[in-house]
């Protein structure tokens, strides 16, 4: 928290040197009640770790099974993430929170209460509405609040929220399991603890409902939607009187005057490659895509499960999985510090190459498992150390490179015309992907094995670094007007 209070006091510093300073705390209030829909996205994630197994029991469900129990709030944050874009544009970015907020409440308590496979994936995938719309549109609202200057470091708090609501599932797992005794067991009310993993996140869902009922329209929205009244008292309580007529001329100047955002507009409009879809659409695409075939997710989701087969305990697998989370937070505190100094491009560039690194010394360790007496994965104390210490690092690596640095950039470097449709897209993009890695894992567990999975994701790891190198050009600075496309 220290870390955050000085970032926050170094922010407001730079910016108070400015006679046009925006006011800062209401700024920053705004963009924190955002961020809950960021925590509630990684809860929401990451609480389904702790739960493989009482589902497996409860269902009675096959690897197969178990893959799509897990994954199928996925199919639910792929469409989210896709309509809340276009609905955005329709409905407004705040509308799209509140309806998220209510799906959330909905889905944690379904998800607990859930007597069969069928009805628990009904509840997961309305999770997943709101997730997927959360995921978008968090980062989204926040690059449309924000002044330049400062944009990334309030969109990677963002970040910092989804990890913690990561955390918060892993320490809540971690701590309804070792009091049950284990996930499986009863734990209060005579139901099990697995369940209560999922209730405990009805609680922020309903706070975040609240907040957003204090919170104003994006006023690139309202522009958008052609509400300039409206817009003009968001601009002049955001950013003060005298920068009004200017940002409100500067917002008009970049969409169209004849017709609303559609979907359309990711196709070129002039020259020689009309009709092709623009090239900022595949490079959101691109980043969308690389940020999960590098396996994040299948350590925040199957982080419990993977450690106990090579040999942890399930008190420690869910241990570990804490310490994952702490790593997290630390890298994106750090992210925070430097993404508006040294820009997005750098870090996504050395997050890459670190993840390359040590995804493969991950592999490379797991090659080395033997099986048990009891059917299961060993590792040498030495190379599990190295597995751990690895799988650590390349958590740090991503934390403090793709997962902050990609949702900054696809929230803030489409035009303004075609932001919602370029975040459709994207997101779809993303969840589709984190479906593919999500589903396969337990699929390539029993195959190929860890040390082949781990293997693949290297090999995407390698190939991000050529496309941050080849497709992405930086946005650290520029207005959100200046984005050309």
């Amino acid at each position: 928290m220290q870390a955050i209070e000085n970032s926050i006091d170094g922010i407001q510093g730079a910016a108070l040197g400015r006679q046009d300073a925006p006011p800062l705390p209401f700024i920053i209030l705004i963009c924190g009640v955002a961020t809950i829909g960021g925590f509630l996205f990684g809860f929401d994630s990451g609480v389904i770790n702790g739960t493989v197994t009482g589902l497996q029991q409860a269902f009675n469900s096959n690897t197969a099974g178990t893959g799509f129990n897990v994954a199928s709030m996925l199919l639910g944050c792929a469409v989210g993430a896709f309509f809340a874009g276009r609905l955005a544009d329709l409905w407004g970015r705040k509308t799209l929170l509140l309806i998220s907020a209510v799906l959330f409440v909905i889905s944690a308590w379904g998800s607990g209460i859930a007597t069969s496979s069928p009805e628990f994936v009904f509840y997961r995938i309305l999770g997943g509405l709101a997730v997927g719309a959360a995921s978008v549109m968090s980062p989204a609202y926040i690059s449309e609040i924000a002044p330049a200057a400062i944009r990334g470091r309030l969109i990677t708090i963002n970040q910092i929220a989804i990890i913690s609501g990561l955390f918060m599932a892993f320490v809540s797992n971690y701590w309804l399991a070792k009091t049950a005794g284990s996930a499986v067991n009863e734990w209060w009310m005579g139901y099990n603890a697995w369940r209560w993993m999922f209730w405990i996140e009805i609680a922020p869902a309903a706070l975040f409902f609240l907040a957003l009922l204090f919170i104003p329209e994006s006023p690139r929205y309202l522009v958008l939607s052609r509400q300039t009244s409206r817009a003009t008292d968001v601009l002049r309580k955001l950013y003060g009187e005298a920068a009004v007529a200017g940002k409100l001329d500067s917002i008009r100047a970049s969409v169209a005057s004849d017709h609303r955002p559609r979907m359309r507009d990711l196709l070129e409009a002039s020259g020689r490659r009309v009709g092709k879809v623009r090239k900022i659409v595949w490079v959101g695409i691109g980043l969308a895509t690389f940020q999960q075939l590098v396996g994040i997710n299948v350590v925040f989701y199957y982080g419990a499960v993977l450690w106990q087969a090579v040999g942890f305990s399930e008190s420690d697998a869910l241990l570990i999985n804490i310490i994952s989370g702490g790593v997290s937070i630390g890298a994106c505190l750090i992210t925070m510090a430097l993404i508006d100094k040294i820009g997005r491009r750098p870090l996504l560039l050395v997050g890459s190459i670190g993840m390359a690194v040590t995804l493969g010394l991950v592999a490379f360790a797991f090659t080395t498992a033997t099986i048990g007496a009891d059917g299961g994965l060993q590792l040498s104390q030495g190379m599990g150390l190295l597995a751990l210490v690895a799988a650590n690092a390349y958590v740090f690596f991503f934390n403090g490179s793709w997962g902050p640095a990609m949702w900054t950039m696809l929230g803030e470097m489409f035009p303004n015309q075609i932001r919602g449709s370029g975040l459709a897209v994207s997101g779809l993009a993303q969840w589709v992907s984190n479906f593919g890695i999500t589903m396969t894992f337990p699929i390539m567990l029993t195959g190929i094995g860890l040390a082949g999975a781990y293997g693949i994701y290297t090999l995407f790891a390698l190939l991000s670094i050529a496309f941050v190198i080849y497709m992405v050009h930086e946005t650290k600075g520029l207005e959100l007007e200046q984005m050309r496309g």
